[in-house]
This record gives C-alpha cells, sequence and structure tokens, in this order.
C-alpha cells in the first residue's frame, strides 16, 4: 500500500532583529493546530504559507504543488495559491453587502475550477438571511460566518484560520466552533488553525503542532492528545 503524501508540509527558515523561526511539520487531513504562546511564530508562519512572508530558506507545499522553494527560486505569488484566509478580524469590506463580500472569493477560482456551490456554503454557516445587508450591521459571530464563506467560495487548496474566535464572548465561540467542526468534516480542505486556546485545540483538532520560540516543540495527533 503505497503511502499518501501529507495534505501540506512546511520547512521554513526566517531570521529577524528580535525574533527567529526554524520549523519543520507535516499537516494531517482536518484541522492541523498551530499552539503557543503569544511571540511563538504562529501567525509568521501561516504568513509563509500565504506567501505574505518569504522565508529565509524553505520548502513549502500545499496538496503536491510546490508554492515555495528557495533552492529552486520557485516563490509562487500569494494570489495564485489558492489559500483561503479567515482573520481574527473577519476583514470584511465595509462597502459591500455580505453577498458581494462572500462573492468577491470567486475573483481566485481558476476557470477550470469548480468552487463551493454558494447557496451549500451559506446554508452550511446559516448566512442566508444575512446576504443583503452590511458589515456594519453584523455581530463578531455573523461576521466571521461571511469570512468564512468569502473564504471558501474561493474554492481553496488550503484554509488559514487566525484565531478566528478571538474577542467572542462565549456563547459566539461555541457556535463558530460549531460551524469550523463542520466546515472540517464537511468540506475536505486542509485546515491550518492558529490558537493560544486549549479548548479550541482539544474540540477542533486532528494534529498539534506545539511551537516555542520559533521552534516545533512536538507534533502530536489529537487522538492522542498531550497535556497541553
Amino acid at each position: 500500500m503505497t503511502n499518501m503524501p501529507p495534505p501540506f508540509s512546511v520547512r521554513a527558515r526566517l531570521k529577524r532583529s528580535h525574533f527567529s523561526i526554524d520549523v519543520t511539520f507535516d499537516g494531517s487531513p482536518g484541522l492541523t493546530a498551530l499552539f503557543g504562546h503569544s511571540g511563538s511564530g504562529k501567525t509568521t508562519i501561516l504568513n509563509m504559507i500565504a506567501g505574505t512572508q518569504r522565508p529565509d530558506s524553505g520548502l513549502i507545499t500545499v496538496d503536491g504543488r510546490t508554492l515555495t522553494d528557495t533552492e529552486a527560486g520557485i516563490f509562487v505569488p500569494p494570489h495564485r495559491r489558492r489559500v483561503g484566509f479567515v482573520f481574527q478580524d473577519a476583514q470584511l469590506f465595509p462597502h459591500l453587502t455580505v453577498g458581494q463580500n462572500i462573492r468577491f472569493g470567486r475573483w481566485f477560482t481558476p476557470a477550470e475550477d469548480t468552487a463551493p456551490r454558494e447557496d451549500l456554503v451559506t446554508g452550511v454557516l446559516g448566512i442566508d438571511g444575512l446576504l443583503r445587508r452590511r458589515p456594519a450591521t453584523l455581530s463578531g459571530g455573523e461576521k466571521q460566518r461571511v469570512a468564512l464563506a468569502r473564504a471558501l467560495l474561493s474554492s481553496p487548496r488550503i484554509l488559514l484560520m487566525d484565531e478566528p474566535l478571538s474577542g467572542l464572548d462565549d456563547a459566539r465561540r461555541n457556535e463558530i466552533m460549531t460551524l469550523i467542526e463542520r466546515v472540517r468534516d464537511d468540506f475536505a480542505i486542509p485546515i491550518v488553525y492558529v490558537t493560544h486556546t486549549r479548548d479550541e485545540v482539544r474540540r477542533l483538532a486532528n494534529r498539534i503542532v506545539r511551537l516555542k520560540d520559533g521552534h516545533v516543540e512536538a507534533t502530536t495527533s489529537a487522538y492522542d492528545l498531550p497535556d497541553i
């Protein structure tokens, strides 16, 4: 039986005056959590996968496609990486309606690819009734639902989530975690999820990459969960 390659792989080094990163890890199907304290390098690693930050040296692949290979001189620009990104603050376009915001993601879908159906995505995320509204009228949880829909409709090969539950109250956090579970299980897109919150890792992650001071301290399956 042939071993399947990991859905994504990260080998990256980056040195700056105030910090350095040297990481090696593979992702697994489902959700891979980058877990660690502030300053451990989590968001910088997301940015290197997205292509908004270049490593000094490294090799980053997603779905068998090389996105960065410093030895070979390969660096795919961010808009061609097929990466969906959900930020802490949603970053919706305030002058567009919810429907226009989520359809914006389709601009990044290659013509030969088929994005998930809009009605399927909006139904799963429960935003059918929000499509005519503008971001200023939405709650924090609703904004995160819309941001997630926009990312999914870009037909990404990987979904990056940077502390998407930050700033939400407990009820909204639980609500969005339930939606992330559905996205993880229903859409079969590998997810890299940044957090420093233990209950999010325990509930959502299939694999945990524990970071400390820019290095991988441990990598484990969530089925063999360490005392994090």
